[in-house]
C-alpha cells in the first residue's frame, strides 16, 4: 500500500541524500520529524525515557534501512511504520500482554511518566497533538490495550489514518485493523467514562480561567496548611494516584484525604509549602516547594498533575520530582 500521490519533495531530496551517503542531510530531514515521532513513541509506551530511547532507535534503524526508501510513501509514514514497529518489539520484550483487571490494579501505572509541554511539536496542526490525547489519564487508559490493539487505535483514531495505511505499517489486513479498533475502542471507552470519543480533534492549548483558578486555589491551600480548602477542590469521584509508588487511577477522594493524613501532610515538618503554577501533558499542574528544618530553602518536592472538571478537580496525578529531572523545574523557589 502506498500513499497514492506523486514524489513530493521531501521525498525525492531524500532518496539523494540516501543514494549520495549524505549522512548529514539524512540526520537533518529525520531530525524534524523527531518531537512527533517522540510523542508517538511516549503514547505507546507510556515512558517518556523510553519514548526518547525508541526515537534513537527508529532514527539508527532508519539509516539502517535507508536504501529500502523508494518515495512510495511519504517519508513521515515510512518513518513512523519503523517507530511503531520499534515500539512492538520493545513491549513484546517488556513483557506487556493482554491485561486482566484483576492484575492490572498494582500495575497500571507502573511505566507512567509524565511528558514536558516544552519538547511536545510546536505546530500541533502539522503534528496532530491533540491536548486530550496526551492526556495522562488518556495515556493511562491507552495501557489497557494489548501492544498491536494499541498501535491500531493509535493510528486510526489519534493520528487518523486510514484503515488500509495502518494495516500496511502493521502488516495486517484491512479487516483485522477494523476488528482490532472495533475492540480498543471498547476498552477506551471503559477506561474513560463521560469522555468525548472524537479523540483526533484538536484542543486548546492554554489553561482556562477555571483551570488557573483551581491551581491557585490548590496551591494556596498548601501554602495556608488548610486540608479542609483542600479537601473541599476534589470531586467525590476523583481519580488519583502518587508515583512512583504502584497504584491505579482510581482512589476517591476520601481515600486520597486519609492517604495525606496518614502520610503527615500539613504535620510538623510538611507543613512550609509554596507552590507555582505549570502545565505538563498539557494538563494544568503544581510544582509544590517544601522547606524542612534542615534547609533554609524551599526545595522541589512534587508534582501534581490536574484534571479540572466544573471547578473542582477530577484527576491528581503525583509524581515524584526527584525522578522527573526532563521536567527542568527550578530546584529551589
Amino acid at each position: 500500500m502506498t500513499d497514492a500521490r506523486p514524489l513530493g519533495t521531501d521525498e525525492a531530496t531524500f532518496i539523494e541524500a540516501v543514494r549520495s551517503g549524505d549522512a548529514a542531510r539524512f540526520a537533518v530531514m529525520t531530525e524534524r520529524h523527531r518531537r512527533e515521532l517522540q510523542v508517538h513513541c511516549y503514547r505507546m509506551l507510556a515512558n517518556y525515557e523510553d519514548a526518547q530511547d525508541l526515537t534513537q532507535e527508529t532514527f539508527l534503524r532508519a539509516w539502517h534501512k535507508r536504501e529500502s526508501f523508494r518515495g512510495h510513501a511519504a517519508l513521515r509514514t515510512w518513518l513512523y511504520r519503523i517507530a511503531t514497529n520499534a515500539c512492538l518489539d520493545f513491549l513484546e520484550k517488556r513483557g506487556d500482554r493482554t491485561p486482566v483487571q484483576s492484575e492490572l490494579s498494582d500495575s497500571e501505572l507502573l511505566y507512567l511518566q509524565p511528558y514536558p509541554d516544552r519538547m511536545l511539536p510546536e505546530d500541533p496542526q502539522e503534528s496532530v497533538v491533540a491536548r486530550e490525547t496526551i492526556e495522562l489519564a488518556f495515556i493511562v487508559a491507552v495501557q489497557h490495550l494489548p501492544p498491536r490493539q494499541r498501535a491500531v487505535f493509535v493510528l486510526r483514531d489519534v493520528l487518523g489514518w486510514p484503515a488500509p495505511k495502518a494495516a500496511d505499517v502493521l502488516e495486517l489486513t484491512v479487516a483485522s485493523v477494523t476488528s482490532a479498533l472495533q475492540r480498543a475502542r471498547v476498552t477506551m471507552r471503559e477506561q474513560l467514562p463521560g469522555r468525548r470519543l472524537d479523540w483526533r480533534s484538536l484542543g486548546t492549548y492554554e489553561l482556562s480561567d477555571d483551570e488557573r483558578s483551581v491551581v491557585r486555589s490548590y496551591i494556596d491551600a498548601h501554602e495556608r496548611n488548610d486540608l479542609d480548602a483542600l479537601t473541599s477542590l476534589l470531586r467525590d469521584d476523583l481519580r488519583f494516584a502518587m508515583l512512583p509508588e504502584a497504584g491505579t487511577l482510581s482512589t476517591t477522594a476520601k481515600d486520597a484525604v486519609e492517604g495525606w493524613i496518614s502520610g503527615g501532610l500539613f504535620q510538623p515538618g510538611h507543613d512550609d509549602w509554596r507552590g507555582t503554577i505549570t502545565t505538563i501533558n498539557r494538563m494544568p499542574a503544581a510544582v509544590l516547594y517544601l522547606r524542612t528544618a534542615d534547609s533554609p530553602e524551599h526545595r522541589l518536592f512534587a508534582v501534581a498533575v490536574l484534571r479540572v472538571v466544573d471547578g473542582r478537580i477530577a484527576e491528581l496525578i503525583g509524581f515524584d520530582a526527584a525522578g522527573t529531572p526532563w521536567l527542568d523545574l527550578s530546584p529551589t523557589l
